[in-house]
């Protein structure tokens, strides 16, 4: 397929063959004519498959230049490197528009980005906490916005800033919606029904062409730590099946905390690589525990601890998916010269979905995925507190409680304005100039 299948100036073709690219990606050619349609879109797509670059195209098409002093674009981005990566790309694919396009992430001073706001800006990219901060300052006017975009969604929902992004879309009133991310899950979903109207949603899935050979490998969907415990230890009560198992935890304190939540009455079944106190069931050597036929369940920390030997042990759970995907990749990839098959059994949150689909794009197939059992005891996310109903509310007197020497203002002095930030710096500015 070719670039003018997406229906973009001639302009734009230019820019991208210039920037090297030739060929629509498949997320390209399945939104952007929805996109270019001011449809509300959620495109879900692995890293690398274009989805920044289809959102900035769409932003060139439908852009209009006029000289508003409000943006008609808000780009929210997880952080700084992220915010000017995105403004880069603008920049390459726009070289023959007159655009003005702002950063606001944290950098500067709240005062100097307002005052580079008011002097008019087409696009703005942000971070949803700096966005909010300016706005709530009445310094980011957002009656203008056509487009509000979330790009990297999974990453912004990692750092809990639902909120803002959440505040910042209802503000903005009726413009077109477009979210992307890596995975969509209950959190995502909770996120984007505050804002967007039956939007459609389009997935690509780029797996490759190679597919890796990999010990034979299970995925459980949890929605908490709490169910993951409760979920590890029904599997491990089936001591025929599961006789030697080492579980896979990211740190030390971690691997402490989730041996001694998982003890057993049977003296050195269930025990520790590495302990951190010398009185706690476990063992140095990894080998040890190969060796010792009391000891079935050992928890090992994936902070500090090198390349293990898992020749002979069928079962390893991943009880937390660890942070570089090459230490996932380095146990499941199918040893040929191992004596014994090993079963890879691995447990995610939301939270952790979009490594998930990291290491499936690295492998170029799906896990499977295994229902939990009906016993288990699914755990309930934990939420905030409401206001109690019966607490005493103290109401505020209509009339004023000053004494005698109270009065009322007098009409001259009565202030019946209220100038945000960005006005003030609007009238700094005439001031200045005048």
């Amino acid at each position: 397929m070719s670039l003018d299948k997406l229906k973009l100036s001639k302009a734009l073709v230019t820019a991208m063959t210039d920037a090297g690219y030739l060929t629509p990606k498949e997320i390209q050619a399945k939104t952007m004519s929805r996109i270019l349609g001011g449809q509300d879109v959620i495109a879900v797509g692995p890293e690398g498959s274009g989805k920044t670059t289809t959102y900035i195209l769409g932003v060139l098409m439908r852009l209009k230049y006029t000289k508003d002093d409000s943006p008609k674009v808000l780009i929210l981005v997880a952080d700084a490197d992220r915010a000017i990566a995105v403004i880069d790309q603008f920049v390459s694919l726009s070289k023959n528009r007159d655009l003005n396009i702002v950063g606001l992430y944290g950098t500067g001073g709240l005062e100097a980005e307002i005052n580079e706001l008011v002097l008019g800006i087409d696009i703005v990219v942000a971070t949803p906490n700096r966005a909010r901060a300016i706005y709530l300052k009445l310094g980011l006017n957002l009656s203008k916005l056509q487009t509000f975009i979330v790009d990297d969604a999974e990453l912004i929902i990692k750092q809990g800033m639902q909120l803002p992004v959440c505040e910042l879309a209802r503000s903005a009133g009726k413009c077109q919606h477009l979210v992307f991310t890596e995975v969509i899950h209950e959190k995502m979903t909770k996120m984007t029904d505050q804002f967007m109207n039956f939007p459609t949603v389009l997935e690509v899935e780029d797996f490759g062409d190679t597919k890796a050979e990999t010990v034979d490998q299970v995925l459980y969907l949890v929605p908490n730590y709490k169910t993951k415990i409760n979920l590890l230890h029904n599997l491990l009560r089936d001591d025929e099946v599961f006789d030697k198992v080492v579980v896979f935890v990211n740190t030390r304190l971690t691997a402490q905390k989730l041996t001694k939540s998982i003890a057993s009455e049977k003296v050195g079944e269930f025990s520790m690589l590495r302990p951190l106190h010398f009185d706690e069931d476990g063992f140095d050597d990894f080998e040890d525990f190969k060796e010792t036929p009391e000891a079935r369940v050992l928890v090992v920390s994936n902070e500090g601890t090198d390349a293990l030997d898992l020749n002979g042990i069928p079962f390893i759970f991943h009880f937390e998916l660890p942070e570089e995907k090459e230490t996932f990749l380095n146990r499941i990839i199918k040893n040929k010269a191992a004596e014994q098959e090993m079963v890879a059994i691995t447990f995610s949150t939301d939270m952790e979905l979009a490594q998930v689909k990291k290491i499936e794009q690295s492998i170029g197939q799906k896990i499977e995925i295994a229902d939990l059992p009906e016993e288990i005891l699914v755990e309930k996310t934990a939420k905030p507190k409401g206001l109690d109903k019966n607490r005493v509310v103290k109401v505020k007197p209509e009339e004023p409680a000053g004494g005698g020497a109270y009065h009322d203002k007098k009409e001259s002095n009565t202030k019946t304005y209220n100038y945000g930030i960005g006005q003030k710096a609007k009238m700094t500015m005439k001031k200045k100039h005048s």
